[in-house]
């Protein structure tokens, strides 16, 4: 497993991506949508990853997340390197080691919440570890809806049933694509507070592209890009620190390009 030193500590890597470059089109329509992006996240702390539209953030998720390929640079979940493995290796991977949560819950509306929670083990036909399973419901508060169908429950409890479903299988990272962007502000709340409260009681590794200061505060780390590079992060983030970021950002509200400008490689 990759290990970084952190104040005279080794902590493992969960995942690494260097020199990652992603290209769409050629010629006079190319467009470089990630600029050797080298960032590391590490296990058991939240990452939030921010910019302003167009800035690569989801780009960059879906590339380390092993969703999207990418045109050169490297990828590593773990010890894994992604750029090594055939379209079944990947799939393997993706359904053994990492959970995704999106904005559109992407529940089964005809399976129960404890099926739905369940699908990806069942699929893999792997039993489901039942204490941990207990311990995720549990601290989700679901305990009292398993038996229920996605359209019985709120657009929270759906959310909810959409985060139990990415930590039952315990993967090694969690990657939320505007996880809360669906929700009213209070069903956002709780859904943050779960994926806060994951990675510090479960020690649960989770990265998260939001363009919500607010939410972008529950995480431990932020991530600032534009124009496809990181351009700046800031640790122990608030919203108004965030807010503040933000503008300076080139496409923000006023910073001339290159303020901020951070080492291009993040070991933090």
């Amino acid at each position: 497993m990759t290990t970084t030193p952190i104040a005279g500590r080794a902590t493992v890597v969960a995942a690494r991506a260097t020199e990652l470059t992603k290209v769409y089109g050629q010629g006079e329509t190319q467009v470089v949508a990630l600029d050797h992006v080298s960032v590391d996240f590490r296990a058991a702390e939240f990452t939030a990853i921010m910019g302003p539209s167009g800035s690569g953030k989801s780009t960059l998720m879906h590339c380390v997340a092993g969703l999207d390929d990418f045109s050169s640079g490297s990828v590593r979940i773990g010890d894994t390197e992604l750029g090594t493995l055939k379209d079944r290796q990947l799939t393997r991977l993706r359904r053994d080691k990492i959970g995704f949560i999106f904005q559109a819950f992407n529940l089964l509306p005809t399976l129960t919440a404890q099926e739905n929670i369940t699908l990806p083990m069942d699929i893999a036909g792997r039993k489901p570890d039942k204490q941990w399973l207990e311990e995720v419901v549990g601290m989700l508060g679901l305990g009292d809806r398993l038996a229920h169908r996605p359209s019985q429950l709120s657009g929270g409890q759906q959310q909810r049933v959409a985060v139990a479903r990415a930590l039952a299988s315990r993967p090694e990272i969690i990657f939320g694509d505007e996880p809360t962007g669906n929700l009213d502000s209070r069903a956002g709340a709780e859904v943050l507070g779960f994926l806060r409260n994951s990675v510090r009681q479960l020690g649960q590794t989770v990265v998260m592209v939001t363009h919500d200061p607010v939410a972008a505060a529950y995480a431990d780390r932020v991530v600032f890009l534009a124009d496809g590079r990181i351009v700046d992060e800031l640790h122990g983030p608030t919203a108004d620190a965030v807010l503040d970021r933000m503008r300076m950002l080139p496409g923000g509200t006023g910073a001339p390009h290159g303020r901020g400008q951070a080492a291009a490689h993040r070991t933090v």
